[in-house]
Formats: structure tokens, C-alpha cells, sequence
């Protein structure tokens, strides 16, 4: 692998990662990408019209997004060759009423999503973005904003009055403790919907306060994705869990020939870091949904081709994965312990939190050899809790095929994550590869 392409494939996913602040702008960048090369968009509540080598994408709930390329052979003799990963990151979000006065500060009530590293988004520059919901001319419409300026602040506790910080460790209250700063009462009010307003007007949409019915903001760190090391071989970025198995789905499927034999697809889901329970995320039926109406359309048309479609189908679930800690290896089990920059990672725990067994370890082993990639290996300690993915999910909804893999990385649920630059094109030629 050349560095002109490890460089070109880290910078590109920078520049996803940028342009992706919250799910609502991941799954709006992603389709983006995909109108650019040629993909046209579904809409779930109109009749579908397909035929072999057809480029299509449909969007649900703003945050969830899946793209198919149909196969020049019939679903039902091929089956599906799906990536499946997720849009959403742990973060801070609005609370409905969330403008709060204290003690002469202006604030915003936030919600924490996921497992967030809390202390992680103390002292940042914190800015805004999501969706908005106002009316126009009698109905709601959606509207994406991003403030893209310094906006807010999660102050620490100086050392002077909290001793023991270094030795006790920070303990956050996310209710008391994690109430952003937005402004000073002194300098005037700065009503929440005057400035979605003000924001809104900055994209073009007209709309007064009492036109706002709903909004589903995130707090985000405005610091830009970079580089770093030596020889810059680091990734420092936001919401690299999951944004980078995203792209590198994403970059797969756009990196094929416009005749593949197989219908290939990536699936992208909302809402995995609170359990995937919602109508866009891989508990719901979205991509089942999909699949029966790509089956319906590109089969033979007997009554048992799903099932004979799904069959034949394997699921790719990407998801970032741990790398051991040169600070921390202890926490890491010994014969299973990834590098940066060692090449992507199969997961597996024998209690299904990731959907791995011998026969997708291997046939996701045989992919990586043919792309001239040797993987990595992670099991937790047996004494720790394990985290879980869209994988088992996913299987459990369709009984499709499953591996879990993903690349390695260092402070997975922090505001600014560390992965390293050349594994990115290594995942993206080990799905390219499953693709074709």
C-alpha cells in the first residue's frame, strides 16, 4: 500500500469527519458522496422501480442511511454483501428547555448520549449543530444548522478548590457538573430560539420564533480533525467511533466498477450508542425493510427468495475497535492486543456481544489475504464487561452472516479520539475487495 494512498484515504476521512458534526450532517454528507457518483435516492413511501446495476440510497429519521449498487445477477442467486456501522457518537444534546439562569451565567440544560468520557468536554470550545424543525406555510419542515463558531463552555473546578483532583480523580455530576456556559447575564439576553433564528437566516430560511416547533441539537468540539506524530502517522478527531467505519464503507462501495455480480450495500444506523431501540437504528426493521423490497424487485419473485436472499448474504458490522494502551496494557487481554497501525481488527466474544464465529472470522481472514492485509485479534479480559455492536443485532433481525471488525483506536468515547493513519486504507482495501 503506497503512502500517496494511506495519505489520501486519512485526509478524506478528516474531511468527512469535519463536515459530519452530528448524525443529521454524517447522513447529509454521505449522501452528498453518494449523489456525486451517481447513486439516486429512494423515498420509502413511494413504489420502487429497479433494474441490475442500479445506484440508489434511501434516508430515515435524517440520521440513518443505506445504499445499495443492485447486482448484474439476480439477488436471490448471489445474495446481499453488506457493511453495516453507525452515524451516532456519544455526546451532549439539548434538553427541550434547556436555556437556564445561575449565579449571573447564561446556560444550556444538556442531556449526556451514550457513554460519554465526561470529563473529556470540560475547558473545550464547544459549538452547535443538529436539526431544526419550523414551520413554513402552514407545515414542518427540517432544516440542519451549525453554529461552527465557539459558542459554549464546560469550565473545570480550579485545582485550588478541588485538592485532591490529581489523586482522588475528577468525579462529574452530568446534572449538577456538566451545565455549559452560553454567556453572562450582564451582557444581555441571548434567548436559545433567537439565535437558531439568526442561524437559520444565515442558511437562507426565513423564519421568526414562534415558527421553531422542535430541535434536536449536539453539542461538538470545534477544534478540526489533524494530524500528528513523527511522521504523522496519528488521526486526533472527533467522533472517530464511528464516523471511520462510516467512511471506510462508504469509500468501499464507491471505489467499485459500475457491473458487479452481487448486490453490495452499506448500511449506516442511528442511535447505537443508546441501545439501537428506535425507528432508524438496527433494532428497528429499516434494513430489512429495504432488503425485501430490493428482493421483491431484482428475484426471481417466488415467495421464498428473501429468505433464500439472505441466505446468501454476509454482513460486514464495522465498528471501531481497542487498541492496547502503552499506559494501561494491563487492562488489555494478553494474546489479544491490537496496534495502531497493525491493520484491521477482528472481534469476537463467545457470549455474542460481537456476532463473530469461526466461519465469518474466517471468511473475513480470507478477504484481508487477498488484499495482502494480515488482521489483528481482539477478546476482551474475561474479567471485564464487554461492549456490543450493530452486529448481533443485526444478525439477530435477519439471521444473516456476521463479523465484527474494526479499525484500532486509543480513547474510544472521548471528545477527540486517536487512530492511526495508515489503517485507514487498509480497512477500505479489505472492503473493497469483499465488495467486488
Amino acid at each position: 500500500m503506497s503512502p500517496t494512498d494511506i495519505d489520501t484515504q486519512a485526509n478524506d476521512l478528516l474531511q468527512y469527519i469535519d463536515a459530519s458534526p452530528t448524525p443529521y450532517h454524517a447522513v447529509r454528507e454521505t449522501a452528498r458522496r453518494l449523489t456525486a457518483a451517481g447513486f439516486r435516492e429512494l423515498d420509502e413511501r413511494e413504489s420502487w422501480s429497479l433494474k441490475p446495476g442500479d445506484k440508489v440510497f434511501v434516508i430515515r429519521g435524517d440520521t440513518s442511511i443505506a445504499a445499495f449498487q443492485l447486482g448484474t445477477k439476480p439477488v436471490d442467486t448471489t445474495g446481499f454483501r453488506l457493511v453495516g456501522s453507525h452515524t451516532d457518537s456519544p455526546n451532549l444534546r439539548l434538553k427541550p428547555n434547556a436555556p437556564v439562569n445561575r449565579h449571573g451565567y447564561q446556560q444550556l440544560g444538556v442531556e449526556i448520549y451514550g457513554g460519554v468520557l465526561l470529563h473529556t468536554w470540560t475547558d473545550r470550545d464547544l459549538s452547535l449543530a443538529g436539526r431544526v424543525v419550523a414551520l413554513h406555510n402552514g407545515r414542518p419542515q427540517h432544516h440542519l444548522v451549525d453554529f461552527r463558531r465557539p459558542l459554549l463552555r464546560v469550565p473545570n473546578l480550579a485545582i485550588h478548590l478541588n485538592r485532591g483532583v490529581n489523586t482522588d480523580g475528577l468525579k462529574l455530576n452530568p446534572q449538577e457538573h456538566m451545565v455549559p456556559v452560553l454567556g453572562l447575564e450582564s451582557a444581555g439576553p441571548a434567548e436559545l430560539r433567537a439565535l437558531l433564528v439568526e442561524e437559520l437566516g444565515r442558511a437562507g430560511v426565513k423564519a421568526a420564533a414562534d415558527d421553531l416547533l422542535g430541535y434536536d441539537l449536539c453539542l461538538y468540539d470545534l477544534q478540526p480533525s489533524t494530524r500528528s506524530g513523527l511522521h504523522g502517522e496519528f488521526l486526533h478527531a472527533p467522533r472517530l467511533d464511528n464516523l471511520a467505519s462510516c467512511h471506510t464503507g462508504l469509500t468501499a462501495l464507491l471505489s467499485g466498477t459500475d457491473k458487479r455480480e452481487a448486490t453490495v450495500g452499506v448500511v449506516l444506523y442511528d442511535h447505537e450508542e443508546c441501545g439501537s431501540r428506535s425507528a432508524q437504528g438496527a433494532a428497528s426493521p429499516f434494513l430489512k425493510d429495504l432488503l425485501e423490497r430490493i428482493v421483491q424487485g431484482h428475484s426471481d419473485g417466488r415467495a421464498d427468495a428473501f429468505h433464500r436472499s439472505i441466505r446468501r448474504s454476509f454482513l460486514v458490522s464495522a465498528d471501531m475497535a481497542h487498541a492496547v494502551h502503552p499506559n494501561y496494557s494491563s487492562m488489555h487481554e494478553p494474546k489479544h492486543q491490537p496496534q495502531l497501525g497493525g491493520g484491521p481488527v477482528i472481534k469476537t466474544n463467545v457470549n455474542q456481544s460481537y456476532a463473530t464465529d469461526g466461519e465469518s472470522w474466517a471468511h473475513f481472514a480470507a478477504l484481508c489475504k487477498e488484499a495482502g492485509v494480515t488482521p489483528q485479534h481482539f477478546v476482551t479480559r474475561t474479567d471485564l464487561g464487554c461492549g456490543s455492536t450493530i452486529g448481533p443485532i443485526t444478525a439477530g433481525q435477519l439471521g444473516i452472516r456476521t463479523v465484527d471488525v474494526g479499525n484500532p483506536m486509543l480513547s474510544m468515547h472521548s471528545i477527540r479520539e486517536l487512530a492511526a493513519a495508515s489503517d485507514v486504507a487498509r480497512m477500505v482495501a479489505v472492503l473493497t475487495r469483499f465488495f467486488a
